[in-house]
């Protein structure tokens, strides 16, 4: 287990304006070379890679590969595996950590992929001493750290938690659906209370539909101020998704046809 990681998440930079200018290119330099794990207490298998650190044959280069998810680590010392977040590549080398006796920081020459934005490691932090137990928290986040907000969610999400029974009226707090991520922040808490999650994408939010998400259908969904969905979420192109955007009648047709009853307020 690693107090820390130094790498894995980074300020993303502005998205540049220019059209493209070719659908082929020569591949770009991973944007995090070298990753290192901080106060690591090494298992088994990322001793061995330690020890071959210096070996460049095959054989060595084999021993020195690792891979392995990343998890967050609350308070009380539980951890839980984070959403498409992994750590994969070649051990370096390796150094005694100052955080304590028998701990070391290993440096690792990381598989090229883009790497969490460095906001997560705030939205993180509020799951630290349990969920978040205030609504809208996720709201003064752009759309790249909603779309995280959703994920940290799903991570945690409470499995023991029964549905609610057939017929029960939920309130979804529309204010700040800007955007389709800021619906599944608010869908998500709408039906299981801050820090909630009921889907992150349209694939996600069928299934949650479907059973054991914490709302058993048909119910009802009272949308309030949805006139700022009806604003944000047109038909045309996401340009920050790449993708034929999701309007405000895709996510109720969605709901339709699961027998929920959307009232739009």
């Amino acid at each position: 287990m690693c107090a820390d990681i130094d790498g894995l998440f980074v300020d993303l930079p502005p998205r540049p304006r220019e059209r493209p200018t070719g659908l082929f290119r020569e591949p770009a330099e991973p944007p995090v070379p070298h990753v290192t794990l901080v106060g690591c207490r090494p298992e088994p298998p990322l001793e061995t890679a330690i020890a071959a650190a210096h070996q460049a044959t095959k054989a060595g280069l084999r021993r020195r590969r690792v891979s392995a998810d990343v998890g967050a680590v609350a308070a009380d010392g539980s951890a839980v595996a984070l959403v498409a977040a992994a750590v994969s590549g070649t051990v370096l080398s390796s150094v005694p950590s100052t955080l304590g006796s028998g701990l070391l920081d290993v440096t690792i020459a990381g598989d090229a992929r883009e790497p969490r934005p460095a906001g997560t490691r705030g939205i993180l932090d509020l799951w630290f001493t349990g969920r978040p137990t205030r609504y809208n928290l996720w709201a003064r986040h752009d759309r790249t750290l909603r779309h995280e907000w959703a994920g940290v969610a799903l991570a945690h999400r409470r499995r023991e938690a029964p549905d609610r029974p057939a017929g029960t009226v939920f309130h979804l707090d529309g204010r700040f659906v800007t955007d389709v991520e800021g619906f599944y922040c608010d869908i998500g808490e709408a039906i299981n209370g801050p820090g909630g999650y009921f889907g992150w994408n349209l694939d996600a939010l069928d299934d949650c539909l479907s059973a054991t998400w914490g709302a058993q259908a048909p119910f009802r969904l009272l949308w309030h101020d949805s006139a700022v969905a009806r604003r944000h979420l047109v038909a045309g192109h996401d340009r920050h998704r790449r993708a034929p955007a999701v309007t405000l009648d895709t996510l109720v047709q969605v709901f339709t046809a699961h027998g929920v009853d959307v009232e739009l307020r």
